[in-house]
């Protein structure tokens, strides 16, 4: 007996965004490395070529429908990430990526934490708040007036409740009908039989 094809998926998706910035650099110190049986290396990627880039944005970003970056064109893409206002690190478990986040100061007096995440094989083993922690950080050793992230419903269900634990507090939500990503994505990327 086969299984039943699943419906199709609606053309276009409500989405909830959600503004948050912080204001002054943490008090509290700095979060300890989680404990892991493998070493964890927070490296910065300096001028990264487009397709581990890519591989970065899609490995944490398709179970959440990350799509802009996906249509955004090689020029526009390499210009953003060759900015020296722009900075990637990524975070290796054991030699392998686990996760990454990017920081954009092209806005003068502020940081955007423009993407943040973990990689599926990573979420659960407590590397989000730490990595977090070094981003916020890593942000205000820049030296702006205040340090931003948003988030959107599609994100990872505790994502929201993480970044308000980290400090941030909420400025502004808008909610938007947007075209389903979900076929770009699967589009982007082929099956493996």
């Amino acid at each position: 007996m086969s299984a039943a094809p699943l419906p199709p998926a609606p053309a276009e998706i409500d989405v909830t965004i959600t503004h948050l910035e912080m204001l002054a650099a943490p008090k509290a110190p700095a979060l300890p490395q989680p404990a892991s049986q493998y070493p964890l290396v927070l490296m910065a990627a300096r001028q990264p070529n487009l397709n581990f880039y890519r591989f970065l944005y899609a490995s944490v970003g398709d179970p959440w429908l990350w799509y802009e970056r996906r249509q955004m064109e090689d020029a526009k893409l390499r210009a953003i990430l060759n900015d020296p206002a722009v900075e990637i690190t990524v975070a290796y478990l054991g030699g392998v990526p686990a996760g990454y986040f990017e920081l954009d100061g092209r806005e003068a007096g502020e940081v955007e934490l423009a993407y943040f995440g973990l990689m599926p094989d990573f979420i659960g083993l407590k590397l989000g708040p730490y990595l977090l922690d070094c981003a916020i950080r890593k942000a205000w050793a820049r030296g702006p007036k205040r340090v931003w992230v948003h988030t959107c419903s599609l994100d990872h269900p505790k994502a929201l409740s993480l970044y308000q634990r980290a400090g941030f507090e909420t400025f502004a939500q808008e909610s938007h009908r947007i075209p389903n990503p979900a076929a770009l994505i699967a589009a982007s990327n082929p099956r493996e039989d």
